[in-house]
């Protein structure tokens, strides 16, 4: 396991749509392995793996007591509104309000190919929605309102 560098806004890796990942393979194995340190290391709640330049529809999520390891994730019945404040890590010392649903399903596989589908809601679904968003090369702050530094 490694942490890797975090790509930062402007590098046109974070605005490219990710391929879907078709083999659940040691390689996969070590992409989340090494996210989840780099994540840990950043004190972030979620790293997208685009943000880590690799174009692949993978996302991780650390939140209190749960861990989400998310392959081809598919978000759908998304339910109520929310505006609360974001960030990045792609993004360091910037944040601002976006507008998310407030319930959602989330559907993923595991790195071991086992197919998942969980109701979430209130923050998680914001991290789930922030994360899924670089995986079509959209940022927060495409959405975001009030952008401010610090």
């Amino acid at each position: 396991m490694a942490k890797r560098n975090i790509v930062k806004q402007g590098d046109e890796v974070l605005r490219k749509k990710c391929f879907a990942v078709t083999e659940f393979n040691q390689n996969l194995h070590t992409l989340l392995d090494d996210m989840k340190d780099t994540l840990i290391s950043a004190k972030g709640v979620g790293l997208a793996a685009p943000q880590v330049g690799v174009l692949r529809r993978v996302f991780i999520v650390m939140y209190e007591d749960f861990y989400f390891e998310c392959i081809n994730p598919v978000l759908s019945d998304m339910k109520g509104k929310a505006v609360d404040v974001e960030g990045c890590l792609s993004a360091p010392g910037l944040s601002g309000s976006v507008e998310r649903p407030t319930k959602l399903k989330a559907s993923f596989f595991d790195r071991y190919g086992k197919f998942h589908e969980l109701k979430i809601s209130g923050y998680l679904a914001r991290i789930f929605c922030h994360e899924n968003d670089h995986l079509d090369g959209v940022l927060y702050l495409d959405k975001a309102t009030g952008v401010q530094k610090g």
